[in-house]
């Protein structure tokens, strides 16, 4: 109870008297020791290092209210030389690796705003890149009973298109001539060209990548030899802490994400215009000739139920998984159902025979021809409709979300662990900061995958033949629809103020703001009788801070390891009908 009750004072104490603590002159602390051990503040006070009252000339450190009476309750005076010095070796390096995120939007503002979830929710941009995996994984395995024309190609391509808002139109045989007609040949062989650029590794990501490991391990180094020097406004703790996006860098690197959005919106439209559909009659007709309508398109609803769908930044994976899962599920059985039946050596007309293989063709195109009516019955499977959120999808949140939250309670956990156990011990406002931060992290990446979850089921379609029923589910729709917006719009805010608050946290522990009575004193833990100042460190809580510091860094590197060993198990399975694996 004593951290609820002091974290409230904290957070007003950060927000409003920081101004004037920049202005209030305080003593410095060595001087302040010095006066309690002459025997100025009274024989009580001083403390050792563990709390205890010890005699004056033997004291090591201050009760936190003779702290404040002694040397005030303002912050210890900035110095230009730490503070350049550690915001330089610390946290500039992470902020330059940002740049290393893909974003894709095309608008300045949304990858801003990518920027700004990817800091303030590092829970969810890890999620969405081990999601994408997963689902890169699953679409890999959804076609494996598929050798049907352009297999390959469709797990390919609907695997690069998690990152846009693919949408499916399965009327007037659409979807199902762009599987069962030979002429849609040129379709996916034009969508998998178009698609198959490549944004990972380059000249320019190496070096940022190097940059950062050279520095984090320079200056972990280089702290480890030079404990006590310094250790007010050392960064330790905030090099663990942004640790996290070494391997979401990295991943995504691997990844590739195709979120151009210009590219992948070309690259739709041209293979568009060589879509063909089945007619009545049975010669195909190009699609385009026909109607506006196509198979296999983009959503432009432009309804703000859709912002994040619609968003190409890799980060929004978490607000597509239901709709992709669902429309690459349903292309999936259509692939399916029309091995099955030329498996049988069943052509697609029903009043004609089956046209044997040749060694340049696996099924003949003869074989692949049919009116509209033949063609949806072609595709059409006899098994029951499964689950309309997607097959498999819930385990792969699950799996995605452990993994996110291993990163980030891994590196941020190690830098609570590092302040947490450099004297004053406890939780103090470094520690606090650094709690609140992941914690709010944490509570953002949740808050967005709720308003998915609703999001998608605001789309459902439940029929009923009952009028009550139906108006009953109108309105459940409705109000699913208005709190997704809702909570995707309280999650930004929130990640906005988080990004806020960890870049100031980090400043202030440069700017030794929080090198204070107060803070050094961790009151937050401890509370105000028993809190105590730590002034002077002893052999021992050398010996313990540096065999903790090494902890922390052990213990942020293993989570970033096992994370990216996750990524490299995962990533690149086996697709059907690999033309360079088989």
């Amino acid at each position: 109870m004593k951290l609820w009750n002091q974290l409230p004072y904290f957070l007003i104490f950060s927000l409003v008297f920081y101004p004037i603590s920049l202005i209030s002159a305080t003593k410095n602390f060595t001087q302040c020791l010095n006066e309690v051990r002459s025997g100025l503040w009274g024989p009580l006070a001083g403390v050792d290092n563990y709390g205890r009252v010890v005699a004056f000339e033997t004291a090591t450190a201050i009760p936190y209210e003779m702290c404040v009476e002694a040397c005030g309750g303002g912050s210890q005076p900035f110095t230009w030389s730490d503070f350049s010095s550690e915001f330089s070796a610390w946290l500039l390096p992470w902020l330059a690796l940002l740049s290393q995120l893909p974003f894709g939007a095309n608008d300045n503002l949304e990858n801003f705003l990518s920027v700004v979830l990817a800091i303030g929710s590092p829970v969810l941009a890890a999620y969405s890149a081990a999601l994408t995996v997963l689902n890169s994984r699953w679409i890999a395995r959804r076609f494996s009973k598929s050798d049907y024309p352009n297999t390959y190609q469709a797990v390919r391509s609907l695997s690069s298109l998690q990152q846009a808002p693919i949408e499916l139109d399965t009327s007037q045989s659409l979807l199902a001539s762009l599987v069962v007609l030979h002429e849609n040949d040129a379709w996916w062989k034009e969508l998998h060209e178009n698609l198959n650029y490549t944004h990972t590794w380059s000249i320019s990501a190496a070096t940022s990548i190097g940059w950062v490991l050279i520095a984090y391990i320079f200056t972990v180094i280089d702290s480890l030899s030079n404990v006590l020097q310094g250790v007010e406004v050392n960064g330790q703790a905030v090099g663990s802490l942004w640790l996290w996006l070494l391997p979401v860098v990295v991943a995504w690197l691997q990844i590739s994400p195709k979120c151009d959005k210009v590219r992948v919106t070309a690259a739709i439209d041209r293979a568009n215009m060589h879509a063909y559909v089945a007619s009545a009659e049975g010669d195909p007709k190009l699609a385009r000739k026909v109607s506006n309508h196509r198979g296999i398109f983009l959503q432009q609803d432009d309804g703000a139920l859709y912002n994040d769908e619609r968003c190409t930044s890799p980060i929004y994976n978490y607000s597509r998984v239901f709709s992709w899962a669902a429309a690459v599920e349903e292309i999936a059985a259509y692939f399916r159902e029309a091995s099955r039946r030329a498996g049988l050596q069943q052509p697609v007309a029903t009043d004609t025979d089956w046209e044997p293989e040749n060694r340049y063709i696996s099924i003949h195109e003869l074989n692949r021809r049919g009116s509209s009516f033949e063609v949806v019955a072609y595709c059409t499977s006899f098994l029951p409709r499964r689950s309309r959120w997607g097959p498999g999808v819930w385990g792969r949140m699950i799996v995605a979300s452990l993994m996110a939250l291993l990163l980030q309670w891994g590196t941020a956990g190690a830098a609570i662990f590092v302040v947490w156990e450099t004297p004053t011990r406890g939780l103090g406002c470094r520690s606090g900061s650094y709690l609140i931060y992941a914690f709010f992290s944490s509570v953002i990446w949740a808050i967005l995958v709720a308003s998915s979850i609703l999001s998608h089921y605001s789309t459902l379609n439940f029929p009923s033949q009952n009028l009550r029923d139906t108006e009953r589910q109108n309105s459940r729709v409705e109000t699913a629809a208005s709190l997704s917006i809702a909570l995707r719009r309280l999650g930004k805010v929130l990640a906005a103020a988080n990004t806020a608050w960890i870049v100031t946290t980090c400043i202030f522990q440069f700017s030794a703001f929080f090198d204070r009575c107060y803070c050094d004193s961790s009151v937050i833990g401890l509370g105000i009788s028993k809190a105590f100042n730590v002034i002077e460190f002893t052999p021992d809580d050398l010996t313990s801070m540096r065999g903790a510091w090494i902890g922390g860094v052990f213990m942020a590197i293993i989570s970033a390891g096992i994370y990216i060993g996750f990524i490299n198990i995962i990533i690149n399975p086996q697709i059907p009908c690999d033309p360079i694996r088989e």
